[in-house]
């Protein structure tokens, strides 16, 4: 979901925590365009652009583009880029679908502002009142959580708490998801930090459901979607595995990049579902740009939503970006509805951006110049998305040249340079000699989290297999790492996500607990091992 929503994006996720934390206000800059340059008119594109496109794909080798450019109410390019499969000659076009990922968290908050127009919701009102039976772990938190608090990061839930239960894909319901987040411990106090997760948009689409009698997707279809007239776009992650003009995902694995198999796990529409084309894009990013109002002058939603969704709610600190990416440091961060909310070379900015296993995007827009540009990929380079949308935007501010693709090349250098540094650390700290305490047959048996559930240890052969009971994807083997330290490789190698399992004994010498965390800093934060307590079952 970025997981959503995204998955193995270095360079993205290393960006991304850059912009964390909680902030001062907002400081408003002046204004854009240096003296003496004019901004292009609106049908100017970057003369260069195809070729751009291309150096972007071949520099961070993405198969496939699909690039959608607005301005002053018009569509100025709607196309696609590359092909759809490596290897086959299909190419990508403006009606090729892509996974958007967490860029459907707009639509989630657009969905609730149509009901609270309607006199059904209130921003501000607690969640309870419209789900009696939703809970999180602390009393104080479930009375005062609101609408609003379900989509801006602040509820107080770590850093993509709870996405085991549904990431990789699981057997728990979507209802039973959210019922399971009432056992997961707090990070933080209530509203006083931000920390990205997925399940409250999941909680968001159950009330969706609860106050229409409709599903999140048919909701979200008929009322937004349709009218927008993005007919070629679909709001289910499983539409990934459809036949047609859909865009095949791409990672990658062990240093070359190849077709992955896509998440396919609908548990977790609302927050990033929606697959969607360039043509469709652009429509989105007009009636964004728009306000709310439909090309017909009728509205899709009314400016006081607009007004809601795009205001900052949860402040965040200011980051001082590496010297690289200097014409993009912030002067202020936040998140609103659904949405970043930056500043960008003197001008306020709305984006997001999306991760799926193969899939990342980035939508962006200027409401001061009218503007507007997505880009959707079928690779997991947040690098390439990055060096596309700024060099786009940079030209309708009139901005001075500067070479994104030089910047990020050296940024995935300099991360990837960082993580080896951080495995061999890892490798020369490690007693090899040492053994475990028990014979491994003492560590094999059935182990319980409050709010994952239950996963299994056993004897596989001479060694022992770890296997999470509701995750079809997580078995892996244990392999002795040091003392009470294994690690469990995942069978599954295109998850990327191995994990050390370090057990503790009780004085008699049983188990009395094990915990586990990633191995590699490359990890998706979706893969929350860090908040799993697992105790025997006794």
């Amino acid at each position: 979901m970025q997981p959503v929503i995204r998955t193995g994006l270095t360079l993205f996720l290393a960006v991304a925590a850059l912009l964390g934390g909680p902030t001062t206000p907002p400081r408003l800059l002046a204004a854009a365009i240096p003296t003496g340059q004019t901004a292009p008119s609106p049908a100017a594109l970057p003369a260069d652009l195809d070729a751009y496109v291309a150096s972007v794909m071949k520099a961070f080798e993405v198969p496939g583009i699909a690039l959608s450019i607005v301005k002053d109410g018009k569509v100025v390019l709607a196309k696609g880029y590359g092909v759809k499969r490596l290897g086959e000659p299909g190419p990508v076009d403006e009606r090729t679908r892509f996974g958007i990922a967490s860029n459907t968290k707009v639509f989630t908050a657009v969905a609730l502002g149509l009901l609270v127009e309607e006199g059904k919701l209130a921003w501000d009102a607690p969640v309870i009142d419209y789900l009696p039976w939703f809970r999180l772990s602390d009393p104080y938190v479930t009375r005062e959580l609101t609408i609003r608090d379900l989509l801006v990061h602040r509820s107080g839930l770590g850093l993509g708490a709870g996405d085991l239960l549904w990431w990789p894909p699981s057997t728990y319901s979507r209802r039973e998801v959210a019922r399971r987040l009432k056992d997961i411990p707090l990070a933080t106090s209530f509203r006083s930090a931000y920390a990205y997760d997925n399940v409250l948009y999941l909680v968001a689409g159950e009330v969706i459901e609860a106050l229409t009698g409709q599903s999140w997707e048919d909701f979200v279809s008929a009322r937004i979607v349709k009218k927008v007239g993005m007919s070629d776009s679909t709001l289910r992650h499983s539409d990934a595995l459809a036949a047609g003009n859909v865009a095949t995902p791409h990672a990658p694995i062990d240093g070359r990049v190849r077709i992955v198999k896509p998440f396919d796990s609908d548990n977790t529409n609302p927050a990033g579902g929606i697959n969607a084309t360039a043509a469709d894009m652009a429509k989105w990013l007009n009636v964004l740009l728009a306000n709310g109002q439909l090309p017909d002058g009728s509205r899709l939603f009314s400016e006081r939503t607009y007004r809601e969704v795009t205001a900052l709610i949860t402040p965040r600190n200011v980051p001082q970006l590496p010297a690289e990416l200097a014409p993009r440091q912030p002067n202020f961060v936040g998140y609103g509805l659904g949405l970043d909310i930056t500043d960008y070379r003197g001008h306020k900015v709305l984006m997001h951006t999306g991760g799926l296993v193969g899939y990342v995007s980035k939508v962006l827009w200027i409401p001061e110049i009218r503007f507007g540009v997505s880009v959707l990929t079928n690779q997991e380079s947040g690098a390439a998305f990055d060096a596309l949308v700024y060099r786009v935007t940079d030209h309708y501010l009139g901005a001075p040249a500067f070479d994104w693709i030089a910047a990020y090349r050296t940024l995935v250098a300099r991360q990837a340079a960082a993580n080896a540094v951080a495995m061999t650390k890892a490798i020369a700290s490690r007693a090899a000699a040492s053994k475990p305490s028990l014979p491994l047959s003492s560590y094999a048996g059935a182990y319980t989290d409050a709010w994952y559930g239950d996963i299994v240890i056993e004897q596989a052969g001479s060694g022992l297999a770890m296997r999470f009971t509701k995750t079809p994807a997580l078995v892996g083997d244990l392999e002795h790492w040091q003392y009470d330290t294994f690690i469990v490789r995942w069978r599954d190698r295109e998850l990327r996500a191995d994990a050390y399992v370090s057990f503790a004994l009780t004085p008699d010498g049983t188990i009395d607990q094990a915990k586990m965390r990633a191995v590699s800093p490359e990890t998706d934060f979706s893969f929350d091992f860090q908040d799993l307590l697992l105790r025997p079952k006794r």
